[in-house]
Formats: C-alpha cells, structure tokens, sequence
C-alpha cells in the first residue's frame, strides 16, 4: 500500500513539474509565436489589403478595444496620413472557423479588398474562397453592400459547391462592417 501511494506521489511531482514548466516555456515563447503570426501569416494578407500604403503597416499596428473584445487594427497611410484599416473577422464556414482579413478605405466607406487568414473548407472545393476569383469581388464595395450570398437574397455570388463556405465569408465581413463604424471612431481619435 505504502508502494502505491509513493508511486502516485511521485507521479503527482512529476506531472506538477511538467506543467509548470510547460507554461513557463509558452509564456516566454508567447511574444515570438505572436511575432511569427504577424510576420508569416496576417502580415502577408494584410499587405494585399492594404496595397497602397506607403508605411510598415505591421509596426503601425493597434490593439484597440471594441465591445469588450481586443481587435487588432492595421493602418494603411499615405503621406502621413491614414487613409485605410484593416482587421481580422471570423466566420462559420463548412469546416470550421474562416478567419478573413477585412479592409476598409475610411475617405469612402468602401472595402479595399479581402484576404483569407486560415480556413478549414474542404480541398478543391471549399477551399475556393481563398482564389482571387472570388476575394477580388469584394474590392470597392461599399459598407452598405448586402453581404450576403445570391442564393440568401444578398449580392454575392456563391461559388458552386461551396455555398456554406461563401456564406462563411459573407459572415464574417458583416460581422467586420458591424463593427467598422466603432473601430473607425476610435481610430480616428487617437
């Protein structure tokens, strides 16, 4: 008996050292992981977005606060002047989560384009979302633009076979546009 009670003891310290160096290694990895995300997978998207900045958009960057919830805002400038943001929205696609990289002309209310951050859509099909033939659609539209597919009574075409995933898109650019007049205020005021 006393063997056992040792043995699950000793586990106990085991594990308990484990997981505390665990979490000491994620926390002092945090802000490179982070720094990683930035530079290879938002930093890449956002600069399509934002095309026409003439600024680091990824040292330019803010974390602002909109309804309780921390958004990370890109600003494109031109001459000094902010003229464009950007930032990250999610939507329900087929597979999971579409995570959509939205941006905005602030002189006109209009989107600078769209870029797909990550995806779990389905090869070949789903995955079309992320093709150039269906992000470029969204550049110039206006923020009052039904985003909603054809087939839902909106303006966006669907692409065949992978209605839930324009439909994932569709939601999260109305979940960004929800939003945008908030982030664009706060924005403004810094």
């Amino acid at each position: 008996m006393k063997e056992i009670i040792r043995m699950i003891v000793v586990l106990s310290l085991i594990s308990g050292v484990c997981a505390l160096a665990l979490s000491g290694f994620r926390a002092a990895t945090a802000e490179r992981i982070e720094d990683q995300i930035l530079q290879n997978v938002q930093g890449p998207k956002v600069k399509l977005v934002l095309d026409k900045a003439e600024n680091d958009i990824i040292n330019d960057r803010k974390t602002i606060s909109v309804n309780g919830e921390d958004v990370l805002l890109f600003i494109g400038k031109k001459g000094n002047e902010p003229w464009a943001i950007a930032y990250e929205s999610t939507g329900g696609g087929f597979g999971g989560d579409i995570k959509v990289m939205v941006g905005y002309d602030i002189g006109n209310d209009t989107l600078t384009g769209i870029q797909i951050i990550s995806h779990k859509e389905t090869p070949g099909i789903g995955s079309k979302i992320a093709e150039d033939q269906f992000t470029k659609y969204f550049k110039g539209l206006a923020t009052s633009t039904n985003f909603t597919t054809k087939p839902q009574g909106g303006e966006v075409d669907a692409i065949s076979g992978a209605t839930y995933s324009a439909r994932g898109v569709c939601e999260a650019i109305r979940n960004s546009v929800e939003i945008y007049p908030q982030v664009k205020k706060q924005m403004q005021a810094q």
